[in-house]
């Protein structure tokens, strides 16, 4: 079964008083599905199941391009285990919010939805999200969990799922202590962290990945440390698909 996903750095997708950003990407996500109108299941864990996200992600990716749409509520309701199991399973897409990343892996993880997705993941549904939503998939990420109770915290590293070996950092522009923080974060951490800024996406399909972006000069990067040395380099966009391991190894 081919595994697919899409991981965004950032961006809108028609919050009141915002432009729609992501659109391209979020075309690609839906075409990776293959499907005209796919299930696509939204869970917005990370926000705590925001009603005003969840009508965004229906008006957006329902009416507008063409998904037929459900949401897991899962700060909000209750579920059995067989029902998450088959809402999950059940889907072409998922989708994951932004929010607090610490809270919903937290979540998942008592819930043993981070189980589940694995499964849905090797069974071929598409994988996505934004910023919490897409830092969840990799083994490490570098979240303002923290920050969002006190603008002084530090940046954090939390655990993600681990479809991907290496950590991930969103909105890599948008939030410019990023940069410095994840240096700091990557001089304890082994491996590599895949920087996007908002517009800009990481596809994978199966072991190949490319960059992808909604906004002119939206940028990837790859950051690690070797030899005593910061490495923050520019991942090229290209059309072709290339090895994974190219940008998740040093």
């Amino acid at each position: 079964m081919t595994k697919k996903l899409m991981i965004i750095g950032g961006g809108e997708i028609g919050r009141p008083g915002t432009q729609i950003e992501t659109e391209n990407i979020d075309r690609e996500t839906i075409g990776l599905s293959g499907k005209v109108h796919p299930k696509l299941l939204f869970l917005p864990t990370a926000s705590g199941d925001n009603p005003g996200y969840i009508e965004v992600v229906e008006k957006y990716f329902g009416k507008r391009l063409g998904c037929r749409i459900d949401s897991l509520k899962l700060k909000t309701k209750e579920y059995t285990s067989q029902e998450i199991r088959k809402k999950i399973l059940a889907s072409d897409i998922i989708y994951v919010g932004g929010g607090n990343t610490l809270k919903m892996m937290k979540c998942w993880r008592e819930l043993g939805v981070d189980k589940i997705l694995r499964q849905a993941y090797k069974n071929g549904i598409v994988m996505s999200g934004v910023s919490a939503g897409g830092i969840c998939w990799f083994k490490y990420g570098q979240s303002d969990s923290w920050k969002i109770a006190n603008p002084k915290n530090p940046y954090i590293r939390v655990n993600g799922i681990g479809l991907i070996q290496s950590l991930h950092a969103p909105h890599f522009v948008r939030e410019p202590k990023r940069h410095s923080d994840l240096k700091s974060i990557m001089a304890r951490t082994a491996g590599v962290a895949i920087a996007l800024e908002d517009c800009c996406a990481l596809e994978i399909v199966d072991e190949k990945y490319r960059i992808i972006n909604s906004r002119a000069k939206a940028k990837a990067y790859k950051c690690y440390w070797k030899k005593g040395k910061y490495f923050q380099e520019e991942i090229p966009l290209l059309k072709e698909f290339s090895p994974l391991e190219g940008i998740i190894k040093k």
